[in-house]
């Protein structure tokens, strides 16, 4: 075997290495992402149970129900909403009509199983997909309102 044969086969096995260090961190990553859906995107598109999502929008009014520590309520982007079931405790800026954004599983049943509420309190975490939704229903409340006695 002459010199340049060894360092080809060298250098093919550092490319080789090289590429299954790539996909296996690539692998790592597809196991670890949670992706953002809307209530829409959930009721248009069909999507696996079990997998791990985050789902954002308004807390619809008159959806929250208390039974113990395990609360029901409604996620709604104006056009859809999706039950949602959460036990424990819920933050304390939670509320009808607040932006909220819950991470889980939809179950086969159609609802969706929280395992972490997100309660936001102003639409710096809005997500655009909700926002656009919200602006174009008229729904959308920017949180300039002044007070009568403030000089706008």
């Amino acid at each position: 075997m002459t010199r340049k044969q060894r360092r080809l086969y060298f250098v093919l096995l550092g490319l080789a290495t090289l590429g299954v260090a790539v996909a296996l961190v690539l692998t790592a990553i597809s196991d670890s992402l949670v992706y953002f859906y809307s209530p829409t995107d959930i009721v248009t598109q069909r999507l696996p149970e079990g997998r791990r999502m985050r789902v954002g929008g308004l807390v619809e009014a008159e959806s929250l129900k208390k039974d113990g520590k395990t609360v029901t309520f409604k996620v709604t982007d104006v056009t859809n909403a999706i039950p949602v079931s959460y036990t424990g405790m819920l933050p304390d800026l939670f509320r009808e009509g607040q932006g909220v954004v819950v991470e889980g599983r939809m179950e086969k049943d159609g609802v969706f199983q929280a395992s972490e509420v997100l309660a936001k309190h102003d639409e710096n975490y809005m997500p655009k997909e909700v926002a656009d939704a919200l602006k174009k229903s008229g729904q959308w409340n920017d949180g300039k309102q002044t007070h009568p006695s403030q000089p706008q």
